[in-house]
């Protein structure tokens, strides 16, 4: 019942109604040489439409099998929820972390107060979210996050598509996909070079608007 719960919960985190795409707040070639056109395309086109689209589907089923009363059915429909639910979510936030290179800027001052305390320093936390995206097996993401229980940020990882907060109650600032289509056509196999080159087009102003809701 635990994991159907989570699941009704993840359901509410997206919304009421339909899941649907949204519009990237720039061009496909605005991140480049970071990240190329090709790969944001293919990226939100393709991959984050499917997540869209499954989840829809999974989410109508729920529902039906919620009104039936069809415990089983609701089991059985939890992985794809979970999966597909939560790779609209990390993708949402993923597109609005990203900015053009000569937008990216710098954390805000009360950010930068709270990365001096947990991290020492901008460049130790961005050396522990990194090699935290490095060191994921297979596919998922890395993250900055803030614990709200601890009052303090805290860097993590989520396997495949999980939902940072859905899964652990950790509010996400700040996400590295280290999924292969993220980064393939332009990085080969060499994701430390993308999990680097990526703080280059980082949001900053994104990221501490998000810390600041958080608290």
């Amino acid at each position: 019942m635990q994991a159907l719960r989570s699941v009704r919960h993840l359901s509410k985190a997206l919304s009421r109604g339909k899941a649907t795409l949204p519009d990237l707040p720039y061009d496909y070639n605005a991140l480049e040489p970071v990240i190329c056109a090709e790969i944001m395309q293919l990226h939100h086109s393709k991959h984050h439409n499917a997540y869209v689209t499954n989840y829809n589907i999974s989410s109508e089923k729920l529902q039906e099998a919620v009104s039936k009363g069809d415990v089983s059915a609701q089991i059985a429909l939890q992985g794809a929820i979970k999966f597909n639910g939560g790779g609209h979510i990390n993708h949402s936030i993923f597109w609005q972390n990203l900015c053009n290179p000569k937008d990216s800027g710098e954390p805000s001052a009360e950010l930068q107060a709270a990365i001096t305390k947990d991290f020492g320093s901008l460049e130790s936390l961005k050396e522990k979210v990194s090699a935290a995206a490095v060191a994921v097996q297979g596919s998922g993401w890395s993250w900055l996050a803030y614990n709200k229980a601890t009052k303090s940020l805290q860097v993590a990882a989520c396997a495949n598509q999980d939902p940072l907060e859905a899964t652990t109650g950790l509010v996400p600032l700040f996400g590295i996909d280290v999924w292969e289509h993220a980064y393939y056509i332009q990085y080969k196999n060499v994701r430390p070079d993308y999990v680097k080159a990526i703080w280059k087009v980082a949001n900053w102003k994104d990221v501490s608007q998000r810390f600041a809701n958080a608290k």
